[in-house]
């Protein structure tokens, strides 16, 4: 594994070549190496199965809604061939940890059920060790996540892979919650499932929670059609809240258009946020995104007064129990058709529009670099290059990039090799970030990284942070961008930017408007 590797694979990682297109080996990037393999700890699974698919809205109101600390991974507009799982949980477990981590402060924070602890080194350390330590036999379930971490990276932990550090956000960079118990729900299959960690000091806990869990889900509804919310997307609020603003987005793009030019780089993804001064729930809010823009890699995170509320079509990496590595860019956004032949056109039209195929085809050749250097010499695969898939209210360009791991490589250096994901940087990936710093203001934070879990067993599925709101310190901010190429027309460029803005800030805008008080609305 990545934190227990022998001496000759650290040689091997020294030695490797650099690669301008995605940056410095992970290994060799590693600021604080874990100096001694931890001994192992097995823990038992406990799994049980409810022969029908619950509501998974009802699920978090009926056992997590009060939880300070809680996840839900929300698969919720299952497509053929997408994710048919969603995950539910929270850290109230024995075996549960929330894992903090700010980027340069060269320790992770982590709580417990016995106080607070600290461990030296970065996130990537810490997280690679903890799951290489902890042992399980997998359970017989269709899913690869049975326990282990859930959580995010935020943009700004690129400077532990490599690349340098500009602004800081003001949210942690990276936050894990350790799920020793979950609830999976398999939209395909129709079933439900429980599963339970213990370690030998907590083995009766295990079943009691089973107990309490069961009774609780036998009293909520099945999954049903999910009710959708049609209001339309306000431009104009976006505009108000940008900080950068049109002007400013023109001129950067204009700027970019000069390094273009130069061969500095060969496409930029160039983002904007509104902030939004109102402390609605971000519960609701959530709720109210996933009816109103339905999405196969969404996700609802609490970190106590920090909430996120993320509804991506896009896949970052999916690794699977047998090493398979997967990403999914999206470059090239159409949105649906008011009919069956204006909607054929417009799907017709995204696929043979050549500058969306440009900028797909870059990000193609930067994700294969970036596997290539983590995978088996010529496992690294295409086999499905900009297709379309269809959405409840866009059809997107999506690609899909294969390969298998080498044996010394796990999830964790995996992901490390690959972050940020390079269809929210441009390529070259390293100096596009670089122009990227120059020009944007302020920290992107948790828009442009990753949510999803590592799993126990070495699987992992993460999403690209886009159209996603997030709740922090009584406001909410909603980043947004696109990709910018020697083609593009700056006024085309804004709009689509604040189009997918508006997304998410049309719920933050609509439940702020519904929980203001009396005369305030």
């Amino acid at each position: 594994m990545y934190a227990c590797l022998s001496a000759a694979q650290r040689r091997r990682g020294r030695s490797a070549t650099v690669n301008a297109m995605a940056g410095p080996d992970p290994q060799h990037t590693t600021r604080n190496p874990v100096q001694s393999c931890p001994e192992p700890v097995h823990l038992t699974v406990l799994h049980e199965t409810i022969e029908r698919a619950v509501d998974t809205e009802a699920i978090f109101l009926a056992l997590y809604r009060e939880s300070g600390t809680a996840f839900w991974l929300d698969s919720t507009h299952a497509e053929p061939g997408l994710d048919r799982f969603s995950y539910l949980g929270d850290a109230a477990g024995p075996l549960a940890e929330v894992v903090r981590y700010r980027v340069g402060s060269g320790r992770v924070e982590i709580d417990r059920h016995d106080g607070p602890h600290t461990e030296p080194g970065t996130v990537f350390d810490y997280l690679a060790s903890r799951l290489h330590q902890r042992r399980i036999e997998f359970p017989d379930v269709p899913f690869d996540f049975a326990g282990g971490y859930v959580g995010y990276l935020g943009y700004e932990m690129k400077a532990d892979c490599g690349a340098p550090a500009r602004h800081h956000a003001p949210t942690p960079d990276a936050q894990w919650i350790f799920a020793d118990r979950l609830i999976v729900v398999d939209h395909v299959a129709g079933r439900t499932h429980l599963i339970v960690l213990s370690d030998a000091k907590n083995l009766a806990a295990g079943p009691r929670w089973m107990a309490v869990a069961r009774a609780a889900l036998d009293s909520l509804p099945a999954r049903g059609p999910l009710a959708r919310l049609d209001f339309p997307a306000d431009e104009h609020a976006v505009r108000a809240h940008l900080t950068r603003g049109r002007e400013r987005y023109l001129a950067d793009i204009a700027e970019i258009d000069a390094q273009l030019r130069a061969g500095e780089t060969y496409e930029v993804t160039l983002t904007d946020a509104a902030h939004v001064d109102a402390d609605c729930d971000g519960l609701e809010v959530y709720r109210t995104l996933r009816r109103s823009n339905p999405a196969p890699y969404a996700a609802f995170l609490r970190f106590g007064e920090l909430e996120i509320a993320c509804s991506s079509p896009e896949r970052f990496l999916r690794i699977d129990r047998d090493r398979m590595v997967e990403s999914k860019p999206i470059k090239g956004t159409a949105p649906r058709g008011n009919t069956p032949a204006e909607d054929e056109s417009l799907c017709r039209a995204l696929e043979s529009d050549p500058k969306t195929r440009a900028e797909n085809l870059m990000i193609v050749d930067l994700l294969r670099n970036d596997l290539g250097r983590v995978c088996e010499l010529g496992t690294v695969r295409v086999p499905a290059l900009m297709r379309t898939e269809t959405y409840t209210t866009m059809h997107q360009l999506v690609s899909t990039i294969r390969g298998r791991l080498r044996p010394d490589v796990d999830a964790v250096a995996c992901l490390r090799a690959c972050f940020p994901g390079g269809s929210m940087t441009g390529a070259p990936k390293l100096r596009t970030m670089d122009i990227i710093d120059a020009l944007e203001t302020e920290a992107r934070g948790i828009y442009s990284g990753t949510i999803g879990f590592l799993a126990l067993g070495g699987a992992a599925d993460l999403n690209i942070v886009i159209r996603t709101a997030v709740r922090h310190d009584g406001r909410w901010r909603v980043g947004a961008g696109g990709a910018i190429v020697l083609d593009s027309d700056p006024e085309q460029e804004y709009h689509e930017m604040v189009l997918k803005a508006a997304s998410a800030l049309r719920a933050v805008t609509h439940v702020a408007r519904q929980q203001a008080p009396a005369g305030r609305a």
